[in-house]
Order: structure tokens, then C-alpha cells, then sequence
């Protein structure tokens, strides 16, 4: 239709630092903080402890942005925390040495772990489900149920399916920077599969509902 919109997501989970995921995660968001707010007090130019503190604050209200709760606040201070000690490290995240897919794993998980206070109702409810994460918490009363259900087949194949997707497929922003009408065919069925499921789901709540 004549729009090009700007990449907003280059495979945040391939990341291989904190800093590195903050390139690739939802770039829109991130590169207005910089250019509003990391850059009007000071960015890195009024040395480095001044630097460390516009991170801080930088992520801090980044988290604030999202909801006034505490959770978010410490979702931004884990963030704000981790590029810290990379710039610490000369801009190298404390595991810079090792091969390439265990710094992709162990950003994954510090990342996985930050969401989890983005996502829980309560502070409470996050530290037990960090708890339960690291098995020195006992789990919620509904795991077990919930276990149940996600291992079921059809479960289990949608995960490798979209797995697989996320991982070896290329992204929507470079599958469409040039239709053909086999991708338009391709993009036509699957919208209306979208349509479909959406249509078809009892509850469908809007994703920023809370913000």
C-alpha cells in the first residue's frame, strides 16, 4: 500500500548482551528514550559516574512508562543494573568471553527472569515465581494444571512450530520489504487465519490494556 514502516524488532532473543537486546527490542520505544531523555541529560559526554545515573534513571522511568507499580520499576532497575555492569566491563557483558550461543542463553534468561515482575500481579507473586524458577520456592497451586495442559501434543507442536518460525524463518520486516504475489498469497491466508482464531477466542484482551 505504499507504507514502510521502520523495523521495530530484529530478533531481540538472538541478543547477545543486554545492551545488544536493547538494539533489537521493540526499537522504537528505545531509540525515543535515548534521543528524549538519555541524550537531554547528558547521554555519556558528563563523565562516567553521570553516565551510570542516566542509565539508571533512563531505565527506571522506562519502567515507569509501562505502569506506576513496583514491579515495573524493577524490571527497569534489573535492565538499568545489567548495562551498568557492561559498561563497567568496557561495554562488554560480564560473559563476553564465552562462545557465541551461551551469551545468547544467558541473556535469554536474564531477561526471561526481568519479565516475570513486568507480568505478575504483585511483587509477592514475582519473587515466588523467581522462586519457583530456581526451585527454592514452592510452586503455584495451579502449575500443575497449567503443566498439564501445555504438555498436551497439540501444545507441545504449536511451540516447535513457533519456534521454529522465530528461530530459522526471516521476519516479517524482511519478508515484506519486496511482495511477490506468492508472499501475497502467503500474507492473505495467513491474516485470515488470524481473523479467525481471534474471532474464535472467548477473551481477547488489548494487549495494553494495563498501561
Amino acid at each position: 500500500m505504499g507504507y514502510r514502516l521502520m523495523e521495530n524488532f530484529r530478533r531481540p532473543y538472538f541478543a547477545r548482551s543486554i545492551a545488544d537486546f536493547w538494539q533489537r527490542w521493540h526499537i522504537s520505544l528505545s531509540t525515543w528514550f535515548r534521543d528524549y531523555l538519555y541524550f537531554p541529560l547528558g547521554g555519556n559526554r558528563k563523565g562516567t559516574v553521570r553516565t551510570y545515573m542516566n542509565l539508571a534513571v533512563v531505565m527506571l522511568l522506562g519502567g515507569l512508562w509501562h505502569g506506576s507499580s513496583w514491579n515495573f520499576v524493577i524490571w527497569g532497575a534489573i535492565h538499568g543494573l545489567m548495562l551498568i555492569l557492561e559498561r563497567l566491563g568496557g561495554k562488554q557483558a560480564l560473559y563476553s568471553r564465552l562462545p557465541a550461543f551461551a551469551k545468547v542463553a544467558i541473556t535469554f534468561v536474564i531477561v526471561c527472569f526481568a519479565w516475570v515482575s513486568f507480568r505478575a500481579d504483585d511483587l509477592p507473586a514475582a519473587l515466588q515465581y523467581c522462586g519457583s524458577m530456581l526451585g527454592l520456592a514452592t510452586p503455584h497451586p495451579g502449575a500443575g494444571l497449567n503443566g498439564g495442559l501445555i504438555y498436551q501434543p497439540y501444545y507441545v507442536a504449536s511451540m516447535l512450530l513457533a519456534a521454529t518460525v522465530a528461530w530459522f524463518c526471516p521476519q516479517t520486516w524482511d519478508f515484506t520489504r519486496k511482495i511477490t504475489w506468492t508472499k501475497a498469497l502467503w500474507i492473505t491466508i495467513v491474516f485470515w487465519l488470524a481473523i479467525v482464531a481471534m474471532a474464535t477466542q472467548e477473551f481477547n484482551p488489548f494487549i495494553y490494556f494495563k498501561f
